[in-house]
């Protein structure tokens, strides 16, 4: 039995300044989240209109996979569906099932494991065939992709091209940068048997994937948009503080790449090209920013190919000794409680 469709799914974002409050209820809905932190988020926003790039880079994504799609030979429809913005992955589904579909594969915006990175999209492909109900289609997730060939190239080019713009300095710092998450969320990521941190662990390896395919030696791990209350822990060093500590080194010069991220997300351009940015210019750093790999053409090869992988049985290639994760159907983990909830902070 082939498939009838790709549901592209991803975290969704504000597209003018109306939308930035609601948006960002939806997104802490049932935490507990104070409105006064919710008003210094949206702030944020405001800083850019009001407006994510994270819609506009997500459809010029799906535009280029369908590019390649077509290229291949494939016939599959792309369709877009969002977590907590329009449009939502419940009416996304809707219509696909109204159109006929049976089978669809879905692609979640995340190259690695975790909550937040994997289970989370599980939790939306549920809630969105429970939202259809009878007659809703089997949805497939594609896998995990963080040690991807394309994925680890893509991005040491960014990595290149950002040390190229700094004029390729002597002692340049290279500096991978994640989203931060609770201690306790990273620890219980992934199937209890593997001992946890999944997320930390996965990121890590991605980052050595990438520096050795740019051929980068000395490198650090990092962490950034850490939120919450200040008595969780999260992972840790922040950028910023980071930052500190390079130029109490003696570094002159760093190169940031977000090996975390897929696109351009607000917490990218607000954590690490005002924040950080500002940061290093206070310290006459020199500071370039890598590009995410989404608009690189290997992205969209790369989605191609791990839809091929179920519509043509391809091989999955990957650079790393881990397991292929993520890939489960009807919003199913990966195991017996893999990435298990943890308690949320309560504060976003």
């Amino acid at each position: 039995m082939g498939y009838d469709a790709l549901l592209w799914l991803s975290f969704g974002g504000p597209e003018g300044p109306d939308e930035v409050m609601p948006f960002l209820e939806n997104v802490t809905r049932g935490r507990g989240v104070p409105r006064e932190r919710l008003l210094e988020v949206a702030e944020h926003y405001q800083h850019f209109g009001g407006v994510s790039p994270i819609n506009r880079l997500n459809r010029d994504a799906i535009s280029a996979v369908e590019k390649q799609l077509a290229k291949a030979g494939i016939d599959l429809p792309v369709h877009f569906g969002n977590r907590n913005w329009q449009p939502m992955v419940e009416d996304t589904l809707a219509a696909i099932t109204k159109a006929g579909a049976r089978r669809v594969l879905v692609f979640p915006t995340s190259a690695y494991g975790g909550y937040s990175a994997c289970r989370q999209y599980d939790e939306d492909i549920e809630r969105a065939r429970a939202a259809v109900g009878d007659g809703a289609p089997e949805l497939v997730k594609l896998r995990q992709f963080f040690d991807h060939p394309l994925f680890v190239g893509a991005i040491a080019d960014a990595v290149r091209a950002a040390h190229a713009e700094l004029g390729n300095r002597p002692g340049t710092r290279t500096v991978f940068c994640a989203h931060s998450v609770p201690e306790s969320a990273d620890a219980a990521s992934g199937p209890p048997s593997e001992g946890g941190r999944r997320y930390s662990r996965q990121i890590a390896e991605a980052a050595r994937l990438v520096a050795a395919e740019a051929g980068i030696e000395t490198y650090d791990v990092v962490w950034q948009s850490r939120s919450g209350p200040p008595q969780v822990p999260w992972l840790e060093p922040d950028i910023v503080d980071h930052i500190d500590a390079l130029h109490a080194e003696g570094v002159t010069s760093v190169v940031v790449c977000p090996v975390g991220f897929v696109s351009d997300h607000l917490e990218v351009i607000w954590d690490l090209d005002n924040e950080a940015a500002e940061r290093a210019a206070e310290l006459e750093m020199g500071f370039a920013r890598a590009a995410t790999p989404d608009t690189d053409p290997r992205f969209a090869e790369l989605v191609v190919e791990l839809i091929r992988e179920h519509t043509e049985g391809l091989p999955a290639r990957k650079l790393s000794p881990f397991p292929a994760a993520g890939c489960t159907v009807n919003g199913a983990p990966c195991a017996v409680g893999c990435c298990e909830p943890a308690k949320r902070p309560s504060r976003p």
